[in-house]
């Protein structure tokens, strides 16, 4: 029998996490297309024009590689806390001079863009962003009103027009760019820092239940090993002496350990009772504490204690495997007693492809609940949907005796 524990949920809150920061981490890689592919292609059109030679085509291919290199390691570097200010300036001085094949090919318009936005996944304050938004708008502005004289001699647009009409596009990009990242990156913290919270609650919640079961224990034994000590001690004293007393005070010991055994076995007995209305409390927390929205029905009144336990059981193990062996959305109890039976039903939508959502507690259960004289059915529901269906009769109700017939005295 599996039950849901914190480590249970915690497990799969980490697996969230971590799918989350792949799915990020290899977006923001994809994205390194956008300035790579383009690159490439202006860089071919300007050695098919003339425009570049092959020294400047192999060094143009070095400095995409390596800023290649360098944008991966920014944004690796950001998302775990932030660029360092080595790699910050290295990278900074490699699209420089990369940006200056803008001079032979528009398409290089988009590197120092593309380097800014893994530069914003670091964290930045507001004075900086604008510091290197408008340096990064005044560097490529220049750069992009000379290409354009050189590339569009005939244009319309005078250079003291050009010029400002770049930087503005270039500073507002930047910026727009840069904030997009930043709030990819207040994203990936909060989730950060969402897992952290639940790990912290699971760990305070598993240790109080330990402070909680210690002094439940240090009360029922602590007042019966003490007693049962001293008495032993004193016996050891007399027994020389007073043979009578001290049998008299070992039969106290004996007295003591067996009522100290009766009260442990009890409260270990309570500990391990199921009851089916805090189960119910507890399965709702545990699902939607991890993600999945939970209906639960009222159960019927007046269940029998064997039953409820029986039922407790059920909806545990259900919980359980809703957690740990399907990826679930939503999940829905009902209990509903007809036919001298009470039938509990719990379905789910976390079935995909060929699973069937069954875990290995559920041939334990199904023994359980032989026992009490019912049965479990389970599988596959609709298209993605699993139902868990547990069916235990109740016991017939006790008919009262029937009244005597009068007899009928004789009359003398």
């Amino acid at each position: 029998m599996t039950v849901a524990t914190t480590a249970d949920l915690e497990a799969r809150d980490t697996r969230r996490l971590e799918r989350y920061q792949r799915v990020t981490y290899r977006s923001f890689l994809c994205a390194a297309v956008g300035f790579v592919g383009p690159g490439l292609a202006g860089l071919g059109m300007a050695y098919a024009d003339g425009g570049a030679g092959v020294p400047v085509v192999v060094a143009a291919l070095a400095g995409l590689a390596l800023l290649s290199w360098y944008y991966a390691r920014l944004v690796k570097a950001g998302l775990a806390g932030g660029a360092s200010r080595r790699d910050v300036v290295l990278s900074g001085a490699v699209t420089a001079a990369l940006s200056l094949m803008i001079l032979t090919s528009p398409m290089f318009t988009i590197v120092p863009v593309f380097w800014l936005s893994a530069l914003g996944l670091s964290p930045m304050s507001r004075r900086r962003v604008a510091v290197l938004c408008v340096a990064t708008g005044v560097f490529c502005s220049v750069i992009t009103t000379v290409a354009a004289e050189r590339h569009f001699p005939d244009g319309g647009l005078p250079w003291y027009l050009l010029l400002p009409t770049m930087f503005a596009l270039y500073t507002a990009a930047c910026g727009i760019v840069v904030f997009v990242n930043g709030y990819q990156r207040r994203m990936w913290d909060m989730h950060r820092e969402t897992h952290a919270a639940r790990d912290a609650l699971a760990r305070l919640a598993v240790t109080e239940e330990r402070l909680r079961f210690s002094r439940d224990l240090h009360d029922l034994l602590g007042h019966s090993l003490s007693l049962i000590a001293v008495k032993s001690e004193l016996a050891m004293r007399m027994a020389a002496t007073d043979p009578g007393r001290a049998g008299a005070e070992m039969a106290d010991v004996r007295r003591t350990a067996r009522e100290a055994l009766r009260e442990v076995r009890s409260a270990v007995s309570g500990y391990r009772a199921v009851e089916l209305d805090a189960e119910l409390a507890g399965a709702r927390a545990v699902l939607e504490a991890a993600g999945i929205r939970c209906e639960i029905g009222d159960p019927p009144d007046t269940l029998p204690p064997e039953v409820r336990s029986v039922l407790g059981w059920v909806i545990r193990e259900g919980a359980t495997n809703v957690i740990k062996h399907s990826g679930a959305r939503r999940c829905a109890v009902t209990l509903t007693a007809y036919d001298g039976s009470v039938v509990l039903e719990m379905r789910n939508d976390g079935v995909h492809g060929d699973g069937d959502g069954n875990g290995s507690g559920l041939t334990g259960l199904a023994e359980r609940v032989a026992v009490a004289g019912g049965e479990i059915t389970s599988g596959r529901h609709g298209r993605d949907g699993f139902l868990l269906r547990a069916a235990v009769p109740l016991p017939a109700p006790e008919e009262a005796p029937a009244p005597a017939e009068p007899v009928a005295g004789r009359t003398a």
